[in-house]
């Protein structure tokens, strides 16, 4: 066994956290990512910066030799030498798409591969690329850009890609370009995934190759019933606004069909009943079956799962399943097993299962939170201790083989715990609460043979996480006191620092997860961050105990503070609570609904008003504002009881938002602080020029940090009650 491990680099001095947490992206670059195996057993394919502050990620191959000598890695494509040193230009479909995925890196950030892991395609500044995995060369296809989402077909002998929502393929070796699927008027695209898929479903693809290569499902999106917003950048005036077709709930979505196609352009639509199952979640096609589709009805409570005849496009139901609250979209599923039985992930037992064909194989001690690979006689899936787990194990995710005779755990060692798989050579990452950063292994038949070098830089600051469960519902909780902090230096002013609703889990068994609340603690604060329900990890009944009322978000956080409060230093007189997007919105909510709890508030990018965000989260959650206008009254921030009851004490209030973001948009925070306004309740308001969802921006990043402590200083400082 060798390993190609590498220290992390020390950051240069002077920096403040802040800065290099902004510069290294949350320490994230120089870490290896988007890993894939070559079936053969002979390669692993992986991005990764050159340093841990190098924005451009290479493309990478790791050989492993089966003669027992030493693994090599190599770059396979190196974004600076394909474009001769120029700078990277993003077209604004490509812009869009990063930001949906949250990518903020450049360079390869994304690629795909043919089914030997031979051939590798990826879009750099709009133009399309192809490197020879076992050769070690890259090099342009001459076609028309700007190329987006790039895919070789199964056999390596085509490139499938779309531009101008087109879908065109062309040879490897660049003849023979061709357009299969062009837009008939301007609201039609070929190939890519809608807003709502790509945000929502974390389907951010609309084109799948069939086994044989000769013929593809083609999704095309029709957005012209979409209801048309524009994002303005009020910093220059001078500029138009964009358009942005954003389907917010109760409003019509992007008419979506699928079509098979070959090689020609000949086309087959697949049919299935899309007025009453509109959203295509998911689409699978390998060669142990016919096309697989999940589609869902738009309340997301029935769903089927649909067989697809390529020749005819008729669809058969292999299973139709209903939730009375909703039904979830994970990843990995639906598959095919390789004798045909469908893989799928189920709520029906009570806990989230892995279910093959008729067969449930895992129970309620196991949280099933994704398949990670179907093989020939097991599958590989990432879960959490269940609700009937025999010990806590808070924040922890690991990866387990599942067979008919039950699960056994791969990953060893509290931590969050991912994998890739391809027959007998396993990618197994990583992280722990005590180590920085995250640990990519090479397994083959079980045995370390490589770990994939790490160029991240080294944070310095140390996240001294203690793990727990407090309150009467045994909340997972994440505790972050001082660096400095000794037993008798009395209670501290308390920062509560949750996201604290679906799909986000911040309290994991991660060190670098923890890095920004350590530097408030820093600062003098006991942090706080706690999952309530609504957040994964648990059970379903603990996820969907929000359904149509996110009011349990708040009480598990004031459960949490006060559950904790007997075992750790916190000053209940001096609470404070941050957060971002959902966690904005309840970091606001918490001033407003528990003035006596909460003192201060900082509260990003918040939504205020759930009729201005989208169809598939918000009404998965509360229905639609025409079927229970009720209940989103009662979640608005904008008609909050607190806002005009004269007995709620005013608490301070910071409010930040991007003027960019194009998912919760400005007018969020707008309209709840003229509400605050009219209500006489003071607050301060921080507008951030050309911001998106994401704050990127490396000063951007720093200052928003800073300015978030002095208003919490200026906030808990001398307050009492």
């Amino acid at each position: 066994m060798t390993s190609s491990r590498q220290q992390p680099a020390t950051p240069p001095a002077g920096l403040s956290f802040p800065r290099r947490h902004a510069r290294t992206q949350r320490f994230t670059l120089g870490v290896p990512r988007a890993f894939s195996v070559s079936p053969d057993g002979e390669r692993v394919v992986f991005v990764r910066a050159a340093s841990g502050v190098d924005r451009t990620h290479r493309l990478w191959v790791l050989d492993l030799p089966r003669d027992g000598g030493a693994p090599v890695e190599r770059v396979a494509a190196d974004p600076e030498v394909l474009l001769a040193g120029g700078e990277e230009e993003l077209s604004p479909q490509e812009r869009a798409r990063r930001e949906r995925s949250r990518e903020g890196s450049a360079g390869v950030v994304a690629y795909a591969v043919d089914g030997a892991v031979e051939l590798a395609a990826f879009a750099l500044s709009g133009r399309l690329f192809a490197a020879e995995l076992r050769a070690g060369t890259a090099r342009e296809l001459p076609v028309p850009g700007p190329v987006i989402d790039p895919r070789p077909s199964p056999d390596g002998r085509l490139v499938a890609y779309v531009t101008e929502g087109a879908l065109r393929v062309v040879a490897a070796d660049g003849s023979g370009d061709r357009e299969v699927a062009v837009p008939e008027q301007a609201h039609v695209s070929y190939g890519l995934a809608e807003f709502i898929a790509s945000e929502e479903m974390t389907r951010d693809r609309g084109f799948w190759w069939s086994p044989s290569s000769d013929r593809l499902l083609v999704a095309r999106v029709d957005d012209r019933a979409v209801r048309r917003w524009w994002i303005a950048d009020p910093a220059h005036p001078d500029r138009e606004p964009q358009p942005v077709a954003y389907p917010a709930a109760g409003t019509p979505n992007a008419d979506v069909r699928l079509f098979v196609m070959d090689l020609a352009g000949a086309r087959t639509e697949v049919l299935w009943d899309r007025e009453r199952y509109p959203y295509l979640a998911r689409v699978h096609w390998s060669a142990a079956g016919a096309p697989l589709l999940l589609v869902q009805a738009r309340d997301q409570r029935e769903q089927l799962f649909l067989a697809v005849d390529p020749e005819s496009g008729e669809t058969r139901t292999v299973r139709a399943e209903r939730d009375p609250v909703w039904l979830e979209v994970l990843p990995g599923v639906p598959a095919w097993a390789p004798d045909g039985r469908l893989v799928r992930l189920t709520d029906e037992t009570g806990a989230r299962a892995l279910a093959v064909g008729d067969e449930v194989l895992t129970d309620a001690a196991l949280h099933v939170r994704a398949v990670l690979d179907v093989g020939e006689d097991d599958v590989l899936v990432s879960a959490s201790a269940g609700a009937e787990a025999a010990l806590p194990e808070t924040g922890e995710v690991h990866v387990y083989r599942v067979t008919g005779g039950g699960a056994e755990r791969w990953s060893e060692g509290v931590g969050v715990h991912g994998a890739v798989r391809s027959g007998a050579v396993t990618v197994l990452v990583s992280a722990r609460p005590e180590t920085p950063g995250s640990v990519a292994r090479v397994l083959r038949d079980g045995e370390q043979v490589a770990v994939v070098a790490s160029c991240a830089q080294d944070p310095v600051l140390r996240a001294r996480v203690r793990l727990t469960e407090a309150g009467v519902r045994r909340i997972p909780c994440a505790v972050l006191l001082p660096s400095g902090y000794a037993e008798g230096d009395g209670p501290l002013p308390v920062l509560m620092d949750p996201y604290g609703g679906p799909h986000g889990p911040r309290v994991l068994a991660a060190h670098n997860a923890h890095l920004t609340s350590q530097w408030f603690a820093d600062q003098g604060f006991a942090v706080v961050v706690a999952d309530g329900r609504g957040t994964p990890g648990r059970s379903p009944a603990w996820e969907k105990a929000v359904a149509r009322d996110f009011g349990p978000t708040l009480d598990d956080q004031v459960d949490a503070l006060q559950g904790l409060a007997g075992r750790f230093p916190l000053d209940l007189e001096r609470v404070a609570v941050r957060g971002w997007s959902f966690g904005g919105y309840l970091a606001a909510r918490a001033v407003l609904r528990r003035p006596d709890v909460f003192h201060a508030a900082v509260v990003g990018a918040p939504v205020t008003d759930w009729r201005l965000y989208d169809t598939h989260y918000t009404e998965r959650y509360l229905g639609t504002p025409q079927d229970d206008p009720e209940v989103y009254a009662a979640q608005s921030l904008l008609t909050d009881d607190g806002l005009s009851a004269p007995e709620v004490p005013a608490r301070p209030m910071m409010i930040v938002h991007g003027l960019a973001d194009d998912n919760v948009v400005v007018a969020h925070a707008l309209r709840f602080s003229s509400a605050l306004l009219a209500a006489g309740r003071p607050h301060e308001v921080l507008p951030l020029s050309g911001v998106t969802h994401m704050t990127p921006q490396e000063q951007v990043a720093e200052n928003l940090l800073l300015l978030q402590v002095d208003f919490l200083k200026r906030s808990l400082g001398g307050m009492r009650g």
